[in-house]
């Protein structure tokens, strides 16, 4: 009897999610998803917590959204359970645009990123004013490298939606990859003009107005979304690289030291205070700097880089040579490779790595 009550609840809880999707009612989606959670009494049914994961990327609220699909969409199980769900809600609503949104965004999220294309553009085509279709369209079409794609549907996004942040975010971000700061810009500051408290938003435009080389004013923006976001490792790295650029060196390491604090783990930040110190003729400490680096990231080439230029002043060159060969496999910057191979000619008296 129990095991029929609890049944009859579930299929309650789901039909009610679904009736809320088809309307786009998200608020009922998350009253009935969590009513579903509770009810469950510490058992686990991957659905709500997909239907949460749904809700929370509708709103933007992305930190959340990555800790539920955590609960639905990394065991193989799961992704079945929700999988038969999604084919069972086109199979009755795909005349409804939510619904095959909704069901873009499990095939988003499952690894059939290309396969959620269809669904995006079904919304579309059933709701052409949906501006959320486009905006998680715009993702996938970013990260297969489409890019003119990519930013056509993003700019449908801010056009359908002119307040919707995370659009606006991200268009800035495609327009600052090409090198497009001029046409970023505009997008970061609309964001801070519709909510100065955004730190994300200040990050973005102190980073293309770096990329412009006005590093006074990146600076203010970045201090702007640190006084929001004081965890932001990578804005305080930013902000100790802009300082080492202007040969403010107490300054960089006191934020390198900080973007550390933030987030132990962060590598560039111990590779950056590696070289630091061994510019400054503290190699022993700066080899311990390299060293953790490599452990938080056993493919950073700068901090195998450093780790060879100190064994070649060791007098030990056979290990520099291995180190500078690990650097060059994974250094991407022609110039640095370069300087590598320099350094590496010197160590080993031969081109031949």
């Amino acid at each position: 009897m129990e095991n029929t009550r609890n049944t009859i609840e579930m299929e309650s809880s789901q039909q009610a999610i679904e009736r809320a999707i088809v309307r786009s009612d998200w608020a009922a989606v998350t009253e009935a998803a969590e009513g579903w959670i509770q009810s469950l009494a510490g058992g686990h049914d991957p659905r709500p917590h997909f239907a949460l994961n749904a809700v929370y990327l509708m709103r933007g609220e992305f930190a959340a959204a990555w800790k539920t699909h955590a609960r639905c969409l990394q065991e193989e199980k799961d992704i079945s359970v929700i999988r038969a769900w999604m084919e069972d809600l086109l199979e009755h609503h795909r005349s409804h645009a939510s619904a095959c949104l909704v069901a873009g965004l499990f095939l988003a999220q499952s690894g059939e990123s290309e396969q959620s294309v269809n669904r995006y553009r079904d919304a579309i085509r059933l709701d052409p004013k949906m501006a959320q279709a486009h905006y998680f369209l715009a993702q996938i079409h970013e990260r297969a490298d489409r890019m003119e794609m990519a930013i056509k549907e993003y700019r449908d996004a801010v056009r359908l939606d002119p307040a919707y942040a995370a659009a606006r975010i991200n268009l800035g971000v495609v327009y600052q990859q090409r090198g497009q700061f001029e046409m970023a810009i505009p997008q970061y500051r609309e964001v801070i003009k519709m909510n100065p408290n955004d730190p994300v938003a200040h990050a973005n435009l102190a980073s293309a107005l770096a990329e412009q080389g006005k590093i006074e004013a990146a600076l203010a923006e970045y201090k702007e979304a640190l006084k929001l976001n004081p965890k932001d490792a990578e804005a305080h790295f930013a902000v100790a690289e802009l300082y080492q650029h202007k040969n403010r060196i107490d300054m960089a390491i006191t934020e390198y030291k900080a973007a550390l604090e933030a987030e132990p783990n962060f590598s560039p930040a111990e590779t950056a205070l590696g070289w630091i110190l061994f510019d400054g003729g503290n190699k022993q400490e700066a080899m311990d700097r390299f060293n953790r680096a490599l452990k938080g990231n056993p493919e950073d080439g700068h901090a195998y880089f450093g780790l060879a230029r100190i064994y070649a002043d060791r007098g030990k060159p056979e290990t520099a040579i291995e180190l500078y060969n690990k650097a060059l496999k994974l250094e991407k910057d022609p110039d640095k490779k370069s300087q590598i191979m320099s350094y590496a000619y010197k160590a080993g008296g031969t081109w031949d790595l």
